[in-house]
């Protein structure tokens, strides 16, 4: 039998806001999930937006500078009652996809449910039951801060859970 060695990628969840965009960078095997990083990019809100955009941009750029991430899990758009809103927040989302794609970095999309379900086991967790699920699956010290971090991790737990399949050995 031929020595096989274990397939490990890197992957950002990216929690998308003009406000606060939380990222989550964790390492898997498809079996283990070490987590590299997390935190969130908070641009002055007194800035305008476009200038918001800029610095989110950028935060992204850097992440992807400092860590060999092989993929991006990013939150898909939700609809919101405020058809300003979405756009603002469709905005912040294009300009991380972009910054993923300049560099051929695939970019996957999940919705919100979906990544809660992929670490609490329901869609309709609450955010406090997606930061202890988090923090238990990553076996973090203290629950992973703020919100929007733990979002982030758990797309990226989402992408690995997701993904886990199309990397699962083939035994004959």
């Amino acid at each position: 039998m031929k020595n096989m060695k274990k397939k490990k990628i890197i992957i950002l969840g990216i929690d998308p806001g003009t406000r606060i965009t939380g990222y989550g960078i964790i390492e898997t095997d498809f079996h283990a999930l070490i987590p590299l990083d997390y935190g969130c990019i908070r641009p002055p809100p007194k800035l305008p937006l476009n200038e918001r955009y800029c610095l989110i941009h950028e935060g992204i750029e850097h992440l992807l500078d400092t860590f060999p991430i092989d993929v991006v899990a990013i939150e898909s758009q939700f609809f919101s009652r405020n058809p300003q809103s979405a756009m603002k927040l469709g905005m912040a989302k294009g300009v991380a996809i972009l910054a993923a794609t300049k560099r051929k970095i695939p970019v996957h999309e999940y919705a919100p449910t979906k990544a809660k379900l992929a670490v609490t086991g329901s869609g309709r967790a609450s955010k406090e039951q997606v930061q202890r699920m988090v923090q238990t699956l990553l076996q973090l010290a203290s629950l992973p801060t703020p919100e929007d971090a733990a979002d982030a991790l758990s797309l990226a737990i989402c992408h690995a859970n997701t993904q886990k399949v199309a990397y699962e050995p083939i035994i004959h």
